[in-house]
């Protein structure tokens, strides 16, 4: 049986059995404080395993990634088209939000409850640029601050490649690091139908199907956002450059993509993104290694279409009319924000924060859309982690790859 169909059975039980015990947990000691917390501990280990393999899969693979283009010059127009691709991808996204938000209109008689949340004001472009460079390197793999670790391995790869006889040594080190972790990578992989299985499970008890009812408009609209996203955008750049079948892309990516609608990160997923696009698509090591964790940072099309359509979601809750010009502010910040917001889960929350702040719409709104937010969050971040692979497969077509 194909990783896959394990993925699929393991989701699948996983959803009965949440739906099930969710119910059954308050008056049940036994599912409230051994089921659920055994299948919580299941799934964080998962969790665990994954985010454990970023940093130095990541940091190994970037760096012979760079070290292999060889030409600065190349790698320059490599990180301009990626750049290019992932900000107008987000910016479509947002449009597809903001239309759909006009449209279906779901905020359009809601109820107003809730407490007020903390806001998170926006970052100056200034500030985001500078961000992206470490001051301190150690500290940035450390914490795992993705992007200053990108650029302190494309600086790494670059020089060892310019210094010639003396970097051979440190390259070879690297490259035996990135076999290892991609073999470490397999290994976890085997674990996934059941680290999936635990984690929709604990998901679908919390929440239940009961609370959807009261916010279907609003997660109606976002999943066709992202349905139209993947369908429109992302099939028309597979069809219109790399001259494939949607359906051969969709195929080859489908285990990122059900990985990432569960677990609910991108940066987590981003293993499963790099082997799905190498061993199904064809897309060397040197693209994938620097356009996913790129994307994983900085490309948030799923989050895009969120913040469109929650914004104007508070709007109409709050009875306030956005003007054209108020929903190009919001355009423009969500674009911005998303180069800033990490790939963990719950993280598009923190940018609506910033959205609802730039729009001048009561932050209270926050507290509408909180109790729905792992819903939403995981059509999102399924969107997020097949733009990243989109844009992989465009460029690596755009530099002659045979795919």
């Amino acid at each position: 049986m194909s990783l896959i169909a394990k993925i699929g059975i393991g989701f699948v039980i996983g959803l009965v059995l949440g739906f099930i015990i969710g119910p059954m947990a308050a008056g049940s000691p036994f599912i409230a404080d051994i089921v659920i917390p055994v299948l919580q501990l299941i799934g964080g280990i998962f969790l665990a395993l994954l985010k454990m393999l970023i940093v130095p899969l990541v940091f190994s693979s970037l760096i012979m990634g760079a070290s292999s283009i060889g030409d600065p010059k190349v790698l320059g127009r490599i990180g301009v088209k990626t750049v290019a691709f992932y900000l107008g991808t987000t910016v479509v996204a947002i449009i597809i939000g903001l239309i759909l938000g006009n449209v279906i209109q779901p905020g359009v008689g809601m109820a107003i409850e809730g407490a007020k949340a903390a806001a998170k004001e926006p970052e100056t472009i200034f500030s985001v640029i500078l961000n992206i460079f470490p001051a301190n390197p150690l500290q940035a793999l450390v914490n795992g601050v993705m992007l200053q670790v990108i650029v302190f391995a494309l600086f790494l790869g670059v020089a060892a490649t310019l210094i010639g006889e003396k970097g051979k040594a440190f390259l070879a080190f690297n490259s035996s690091l990135a076999e290892v972790m991609f073999k470490v990578t397999s290994i976890v992989m085997k674990t996934a139908p059941l680290g999936i299985f635990a984690l929709i499970a604990v998901t679908a008890a919390k929440y239940g199907p009961a609370v959807l009812a009261p916010f279907a408009k609003v997660i109606f609209a976002v999943y066709l956002g992202c349905f139209l996203q993947v369908v429109i955008v992302y099939s028309g750049l597979i069809t219109g450059i790399v001259h494939k079948s949607p359906l051969w892309f969709l195929k080859g990516v489908r285990e990122a993509m059900l990985a990432a609608f569960v677990t609910r990160t991108s940066a987590g997923v981003l293993p499963i993104s790099m082997n799905n696009v190498q061993k199904n698509l064809g897309v060397s090591e040197d693209v994938s290694s620097f356009v996913l964790p790129l994307g994983a940072t900085i490309n948030m099309d799923g989050t895009a279409i969120y913040e469109g359509i929650c914004a104007l979601f508070v709007a109409q809750a709050f009875g306030i009319d956005l003007s054209l010009g108020a929903q190009a502010g919001i355009l423009m910040t969500a674009t911005l924000a998303s180069i800033g917001t990490a790939g963990v889960p719950g993280a598009g929350l923190i940018m609506l924060s910033m959205v609802l702040v730039s729009a001048g719409l009561p932050i209270e709104g926050m507290a509408l859309v909180a109790g729905i937010d792992a819903v939403l969050d995981m059509a999102r971040t399924c969107v997020n982690v097949t733009g990243d692979m989109c844009v992989s497969t465009v460029i690596a077509k755009t530099e002659g790859e045979k795919l």
